[in-house]
């Protein structure tokens, strides 16, 4: 099964944290917008749980969305989990089985770069989940966020 063969999404989280920030180190062109490299995001464990449960909620429910069942955005997951920072970014993609797929998917989309190489954004909450019932078998969710 897919879940086994990838591991634990704490793991898979931490490993997307890193090509996020390998992304990050170098200069880039998103589109038609120009990024300096940008430091770091910092793991945050609120942010991971949010992006699990938000993972699960695709999954499960076979959907592919910002905003869950419920009508609730990126941001407001963030609040209702305790995550009290001000700015919230989020990428998500389906169907890919590793976190470097991930990673240069969202770069080669310009909204999706733009997130991840944004200076505003210094802490990241990452992880995925999988349903082989759903059409895409695998989900992804990043939280970009800043205190």
């Amino acid at each position: 099964m897919l879940a086994g063969r990838l591991g634990d999404w704490q793991a898979k989280g931490q490993k997307l944290l890193q090509q996020i920030n390998e992304a990050r180190s170098a200069t880039r062109q998103c589109g038609a917008e120009a990024f300096n490299a940008a430091a770091p995001l910092a793991w945050n464990a609120t942010l991971g749980a949010t992006a699990e449960s938000h993972s699960r909620a695709m999954a499960n429910g076979n959907f592919f969305d910002h905003q869950d069942r419920d009508g609730r955005t990126p941001g407001d997951r963030a609040e209702l989990a305790g995550y009290s920072g001000q700015r919230v970014g989020e990428n998500i993609a389906a169907g890919l089985d590793s976190p470097a797929k991930v990673v240069a998917g969202w770069l080669a989309s310009p909204a999706h770069c733009a997130n991840l190489m944004s200076p505003l954004f210094t802490e990241l909450g990452a992880a995925y989940a999988s349903d082989p019932k759903s059409d895409a078998g695998i989900y992804w969710t990043a939280m970009f966020a800043a205190p």
